[in-house]
């Protein structure tokens, strides 16, 4: 955490409490280094979806190449965000009207996801675009075994079947289809990938394109071998070798010379820059534990229980305590993070070490950069949402509540 972050997070007052807190120059140092990882012949799109707050988007345009976006929605949101940037058009079951919305804000890159699909997509397109087409591919290197979550490699709803995908690339070669131009492959497969499982996934994606291409005539100028590079909630030192991803990535692409290949993280590029920060309501003891209850909860920051881990924390005491009676206060040196909801779900981290943690100090939840208040239930018991505050030398946009 910056002095920054600290400094602003101490300012805030109870009502202000909880909020987001988003240090954009780190974002910016961090994404920069991204690219700088990466070779030349590595198109870096940002994946909306994991965070798409204007501001956020915003500052990573300098070092982005374009934003993925997987719904009618998120296209309109950051095509007004970021209105220059280059977008490229993802997720199953687009429906005909964001296909048409789609085509006429610009949209120029498509992942098409089906036979059915890319039937729609013909039968709206007036002008030339570029088609990739989504395959879930089978991974033999077993780099798919160990990860939570999985979006091919068996089956799933996403892509297509590789033997289904021959089909589509002889009718994108029939009349009615000379609007869509066949560009390559998309293929992501999972999510929380280290470097040296990307690379393997990414070498065998490369691999069965050139042989596709190569059955059929055609020499795929792309080849997008998506997102999912890991964050460890348990260790946030633990960060994914981008120097070491973008070196096998340049070996991989020296052996096909005129190969254009695009990736695009989400969480990785902007957990990081995110805390959640919130207060201790009270401290009590259950059967020989201790629960601390927060201002907020799971539904502001749903990340831990969608993925069963505890979300990384930083105690931020608070000396003055303005109450006649005893401070609540933990006792066992371990306590559980609850959040306001009447569910027990509703917990952040679970029996985690703490020295002290009384009611009314500040508790700062780190990794909250991504997937997180928007992927949340808000409306669940109509609590106050959290305050939004953007930090940084162009954070022009302030706060947002």
């Amino acid at each position: 955490m910056s002095a920054r972050v600290a400094r602003h997070a101490a300012a805030l007052t109870s009502s202000q409490l909880p909020s987001y807190i988003y240090d954009l120059d780190a974002l910016r140092e961090h994404s920069a280094a991204v690219r700088a990882a990466l070779p030349a012949r590595v198109e870096l799109y940002y994946a909306a979806k994991a965070n798409p707050e204007p501001q956020v988007l915003a500052a990573l345009r300098g070092a982005v190449d374009g934003y993925e976006v997987s719904s009618g929605g998120e296209l309109a949101h950051v095509r007004a965000a970021v209105p220059d940037a280059r977008l490229a058009f993802g997720g199953p079951g687009k429906t005909p009207d964001e296909i048409a919305a789609a085509l006429r804000l610009g949209v120029r890159r498509w992942h098409v996801e089906s036979e059915h699909e890319l039937r729609l997509l013909a039968a709206q397109a007036q002008q030339p675009v570029d088609v990739l087409l989504r395959a879930n591919l089978p991974v033999t290197s077993g780099a798919l075994d160990s990860v939570a979550l999985a979006m091919g490699g068996r089956p799933t709803p996403f892509g297509l079947d590789p033997a289904r995908v021959a089909d589509c690339v002889r009718l994108l070669g029939t009349p009615g289809f000379e609007l869509l131009r066949l560009r390559g492959v998309h293929a992501h497969l999972a999510s929380g990938l280290d470097a040296a499982e990307q690379l393997a996934v990414a070498a065998q994606v490369v691999r069965w394109s050139a042989e596709l291409g190569a059955r059929h005539g055609i020499e795929f100028a792309e080849v997008n071998v998506g997102g999912g590079m890991a964050v460890d909630y348990a260790d946030p030192q633990a960060r994914f070798d981008w120097n070491a991803f973008g070196a096998g990535l340049a070996e991989l692409l020296a052996q096909h010379p005129g190969l254009t290949l695009r990736i695009e993280p989400g969480r990785a590029l902007t957990a990081y820059c995110g805390w959640y920060a919130s207060e201790v309501l009270d401290v009590k003891q259950s059967h020989g534990e201790d629960f601390a209850v927060l201002r907020g909860g799971t539904h502001h920051l749903r990340t831990p229980a969608t993925r069963g881990h505890d979300q990384p924390f930083t105690v931020s005491p608070v000396a003055d305590w303005p109450r006649p009676w005893p401070r609540p206060a933990v006792t066992t040196g371990r306590v559980t993070l609850a959040g306001q909801l009447c569910t027990p779900k509703d917990v952040l981290a679970r029996q985690a070490p703490v020295r002290a943690l009384r009611a009314g100090d500040r508790v700062l939840f780190a990794m909250a950069g991504a997937y997180a208040w928007n992927i949340s239930h808000h409306e669940f018991l109509m609590h106050p949402r959290p305050g939004f505050h953007f930090l940084g030398s162009a954070a022009a946009a302030g706060r947002r509540s």
